[in-house]
């Protein structure tokens, strides 16, 4: 069940400071200033991590995978393995490793 807000906090700020409010609320992608105001005073901070390198990345794992069991799969039904199948995987694992490093990078800077 949801917790009844009842009670209300008014205070006032500078037009100034109004202003950076709304960009900060609007660069952690909160629409309600009740919501920012509430989280902010509770928490105090808010983080964004809309990081497109995250979607790149859970996209080159996904094909690691299935590159991967492809060569498995081919490695126990022939007992070869390709040298393109290798190398197709070596730079897919180089690019992942690349944008993990620049993800840590930008969280480093939070």
């Amino acid at each position: 069940m949801r917790e009844r807000r009842d009670l209300q906090i008014h205070f006032r700020v500078s037009k100034p400071e109004w202003e950076r409010i709304h960009q900060k609320m609007e660069s952690c992608g909160i629409l309600s200033i009740g919501s920012y105001l509430r989280k902010m005073a509770l928490d105090g901070y808010c983080l964004n991590l809309d990081l497109p390198q995250l979607r790149k990345m859970a996209y080159l794992l996904q094909m690691c995978s299935n590159n991967l069991n492809q060569v498995a799969k081919r490695v126990n039904e022939s007992d070869q393995i390709y040298t393109a199948d290798l190398e197709d995987l070596r730079t897919r694992l180089d690019e992942l490793i690349s944008i993990c490093k620049q993800i840590l990078a930008k969280l480093a800077e939070l």
